[in-house]
């Protein structure tokens, strides 16, 4: 099986290619730095084929994948994962931060499935694996463009996993709360105190060993940690108890 798996250098992506580094399967691992990515392919058992790419840039976001099906064949399971997260009041983002994460977080996801999906549907055969976010759910102040980006995203992955359910092609929607990593830690850091310090938190290795499992028993989507189902099932009283226990930030950058 060929997987693909972008932002794969670092926390869930590195977990994601980790779980998935097996003989039985042969990857291609995309990201930004060069360096990680070689690295983490040497200590991988599959065969693994690193490409670095700027997927911020929408003329070449795509350009990888060409390569990718030249040397491993087509793309059997697309793990959609690469992003960034602003933390700061909405007004001092500056306009090029502010589009460069809609374009990593948003179009650039949906521009490589406008790529990849079609040969899996006329395969009848594939699986496509997003990663949204809790926030997509639920947005915290401070994170408003995050939050915007990772709720088009996760919007538009539900609507695909129903349209394309009867071409063979399964799609997975999956929304991390607070994952240890280092874009979380930072994040958290900027959000200190309140809610913050007290939400739950998750591991990468655990989150891509509920992503394997719910590729391999077709499931529709994964929230983790488990906690945070109720941010779907009780949207209106999450969102909520978020704007009460998240404290002010700052009109500054750390």
């Amino acid at each position: 099986m060929h997987v693909a798996i972008t932002g794969a250098s670092s926390g869930i992506g590195e977990a994601l290619a980790r779980a998935y580094g097996h003989a039985s399967n042969r990857l291609t691992i995309v990201a930004r730095r060069t360096e990680r990515l070689q690295q983490l392919a040497t200590e991988l058992d599959a065969p693994t084929h690193s490409i670095t790419a700027d997927l911020s840039d929408l003329t070449t976001c795509c350009d990888w994948i060409d390569e990718a099906e030249s040397t491993h064949g087509p793309i059997d399971l697309f793990l959609n994962n690469a992003g960034i997260q602003i933390v700061d009041p909405v007004l001092a983002v500056d306009p090029d931060r502010r589009d460069q994460l809609f374009r990593l977080d948003l179009l650039a996801p949906l521009r490589m499935i406008h790529r990849i999906a079609p040969g899996m549907v006329e395969r009848e055969s594939g699986v496509v694996v997003n990663i949204s976010s809790v926030a997509g759910l639920v947005a915290t102040p401070g994170m408003c463009h995050y939050n915007a980006a990772k709720s088009g995203f996760a919007s538009f992955s539900e609507g695909l996993g129903w349209e394309l359910r009867s071409t063979g092609v399964h799609v997975v929607t999956v929304y991390p709360g607070p994952i240890r990593t280092a874009m979380e830690e930072k994040a958290r850091k900027r959000l200190g105190g309140g809610f913050a310090d007290l939400a739950p938190t998750g591991s990468t290795e655990k989150l891509a060993r509920l992503i394997v499992r719910a590729v391999s028993r077709k499931r529709r989507r994964v929230i983790y940690p488990r906690f945070y189902v109720v941010t779907r099932i009780f949207r209106g009283t999450a969102q909520w108890i978020t704007d009460r226990l998240t404290p002010p930030l700052k009109d500054r950058r750390d």
